[in-house]
């Protein structure tokens, strides 16, 4: 059979590209060969087997070696490291994931030779992680694998799989160019192939997803990246070819830029052997969903981009003693909400524990959210690292002044309302807020401590981030935003942090499908100062020469921001216009609706002001003459005509409710906030 436009567009291609960086290629069948017939092509002995068992223990035997610089695996021994890997027996296809990427990341032991360290065991390795030129790369193109218990009759055959040592790492699907429906037959493609559709007889074979990190949907036009846990929504595109430019690529290629393809672009840097090894080692994570699901995450390009850049700057630029002013080795990585800020934190400390020069960095987080405090705890816990958290000044005092590496969280005690600020403790058992907290003093002048400050627009003014720096004086600093500039009187980020080391805009995100294109619209409340400026900014200039105790005091004497917003008759009047505007813009397209408040407090009287603005338009609803709901809104007054169109929700609008979530505080009346703040009953 002839080849068709698949082959000829997307595959060859890809096979000439992977060759290019360093792949080794094995043809499984002829192009146009309806299935492959014959296993020693793709380096096995039968169509049911996952690895390529030849390569697999040829690898072993040369990367581990023994105390004489000779392979010493042979035998039992080497059978022994082989089983660990091809043979696991768990429930579940993650399960299965999550024990083989330990293995290959860890590697595995087993019983050394007599007189070789006393006789114990000794660690051997699949993969070396440090050394990629040492591993052995192959891609296999129409790789047939049977489906387990047909005997034969039923196969499955992905258009290409990448091994690595004999170990299968990506698995891709490539499909003609031009369907609109490519990429996600793709997907669907490797789906089945990982039996995951949920079909009542088997359909794939779950087996070689047991070591595979990533998996690749390709239609040459397009394509994305994902993992065997990834639905076609979390699929993502790599615009970028960095660390190369689109120039660059295209020389290397022998196209004219604008024909470099997005293929051409995510095999550049995803499937190019090295960096593909760095990926993952470094950036393939599991975690766990807000509903307890596991899924494997891979990275994002910005997020790849922004620790490379981060690492680079760290390694290359200037301490503050050889800069004689500052440390000119941190930055600000401006990220737009919603893109991945916590998981690149997760990445760049993973990046930062296997760079020569850097793995011994004492790595400090700044955080007020226990999200990220759980997620990158977990996530290094599992790569051996021992985390400790400081909510309170004389813990934080002590695990700063160790020198020496290790990862330290320094959670902020969010000030979420008045009753909160007032409650914070003094002295060393205070807890860390981001207002009030005592200086820490100069704790540890170790150059090879990096800080890593969540959300910087927020907490780089903080009192608690000017003691650090003041603790930690010839640290590097590296703070994340989705909002990197405060305008005014306050500093810029950059002027606290440094140059930008990596910028993903909202409309680089809207792009790549990573959120929803928002839409602004501006609504104004009788509530604000003049000339646009902040309450709190105001209250600095016109108190400026009071000091911090006497401005603490004018604070609790008279008005601050915080009052003004949490005004009921402000509250009330800006619900009934929330309301109306849901009701007339948001409804009729059966979409919800969030709404962020000032504090907790504000919180719940929006509640009780939107129930009393639902109720009081329910009844204007309900008190209209027949005659008025059977005319033509467009003929009526814009009040009537208004209520006319939300009475088709009068059933929904009498039922709906309005559901706060807020954090758990410290104050002495959290009674009143318990019923919004069990994350149990949030996320239902």
């Amino acid at each position: 059979m002839k080849p068709g436009p698949e082959y000829l567009q997307v595959e060859l291609p890809l096979i000439s590209q992977l060759e290019g960086l360093g792949w080794t290629h094995l043809e499984g069948a002829l192009p146009g060969t309806v299935q492959p017939a014959d296993p020693a092509k793709s380096g096995r002995a039968s169509f049911s087997e996952v690895f390529l068992y030849e390569r697999l223990r040829s690898s072993l035997k040369a990367l581990n070696r023994g105390p004489d610089g000779n392979p010493w695996l042979a035998g039992r021994r080497l059978s022994q490291v082989v089983n660990a890997l091809t043979r696991i027996a768990v429930p579940s296809l993650v399960e299965a994931s999550q024990r083989a990427t330990e293995l290959l990341l860890n590697g595995t032991t087993v019983e050394g030779l007599p007189g070789w360290g006393g006789g114990r065991d000794q660690r051997v390795h699949f993969i070396d992680w440090e050394h990629p030129e040492r591993n052995d790369f192959v891609v296999v193109s129409q790789f047939r694998l049977d489906i387990p218990g047909t005997q034969g009759k039923r196969c499955i055959v992905p258009d290409e799989v990448l091994f690595v040592n004999g170990i299968p790492l990506a698995v891709i699907e490539c499909k003609k160019p031009g369907t609109d429906g490519a990429i996600l037959e793709a997907i669907r493609q490797l789906h089945r192939y990982a039996d995951r559709r949920g079909a009542s007889v088997p359909e794939g074979n779950s087996r070689l997803f047991h070591t595979v990190q990533l998996t690749v949907a390709t239609c040459g036009d397009r394509a994305r990246l994902g993992s065997l846990t990834s639905d076609a929504e979390h699929y993502e595109m790599w615009r970028d070819p960095y660390p190369a430019t689109r120039e660059e690529l295209a020389q290397r290629l022998g196209k004219r830029e604008a024909a470099v393809s997005p293929q051409d672009i995510l095999a550049s840097v995803v499937l190019h052997p090295s960096r593909l090894l760095d990926i993952v080692h470094n950036y393939v994570t599991f975690m766990q969903t807000d509903e307890g699901k596991t899924v494997k995450v891979v990275p994002r390009y910005p997020q790849y981009r922004a620790v490379c850049k981060a690492i680079k700057r760290l390694q290359t630029s200037a301490t503050k003693a050889q800069d004689g002013y500052a440390d000119r080795r941190g930055g600000i990585i401006w990220h737009t909400q919603g893109s991945g800020k916590s998981l690149t934190m997760t990445f760049l400390v993973r990046k930062l524990r296997v760079t020569p020069g850097l793995a011994g960095t004492k790595v400090v987080v700044v955080t007020d959210r226990t999200q990220l405090q759980r997620q990158l705890g977990a996530t290094m816990q599992l790569a051996g690292e021992k985390t400790a958290t400081a909510k309170k000044v004389a813990h934080a005092k002590a695990l700063l002044s160790k020198h020496g590496p290790g990862l330290v969280f320094v959670m902020i005690q969010k000030q979420q309302d008045v009753e909160a600020r007032k409650a914070s403790g003094d002295g060393d058992d205070g807890e860390l807020g981001d207002k009030k907290t005592p200086s820490l003093g100069e704790l540890n002048t170790d150059e090879s401590i990096v800080v890593l400050i969540d959300e910087a627009h927020r907490s780089h003014s903080s009192a608690l981030h000017m003691n650090l720096l003041e603790a930690l004086p010839n640290c590097a600093r590296i703070g994340f935003t989705g909002t990197p500039i405060l305008m005014g009187k306050k500093k810029k980020t950059t002027d606290i942090f440094g140059e930008y080391i990596d910028v993903y805009r909202l409309i680089d995100a809207e792009k790549d499908g990573a959120v929803v294109p928002i839409l602004y619209a501006g609504r104004t409340v009788k509530g604000a100062v003049r000339d646009g400026r902040d309450l709190d900014e105001v209250f600095e200039d016109m108190f400026a020469e009071h000091t911090p105790e006497e401005l603490e005091e004018i604070q609790r004497r008279y008005a601050t921001q915080g009052d003004v917003l949490e005004a009921e008759k402000l509250i009330a009047s800006k619900a009934r216009n929330i309301l109306r505007h849901y009701v007339e813009t948001v409804l009729p397209g059966g979409f919800k609706a969030q709404l962020v408040a000032h504090s907790r407090r504000a919180t719940l009287r929006y509640r009780d002001a939107l129930l009393a603005a639902r109720d009081e338009l329910v009844g204007q609803i309900e008190k209209l003459p027949e005659h008025v709901l059977a005319t033509d809104p467009d003929d009526l007054d814009r009040r009537k005509a208004f209520l006319v169109r939300a009475s088709a929700h009068l059933d929904l609008l009498k039922a709906i409710d309005f559901v706060p979530v807020i954090s758990a505080g410290t104050t002495n009346d959290e009674k009143r906030y318990a019923a919004w703040t069990d994350p149990g009953r949030s996320r239902r």
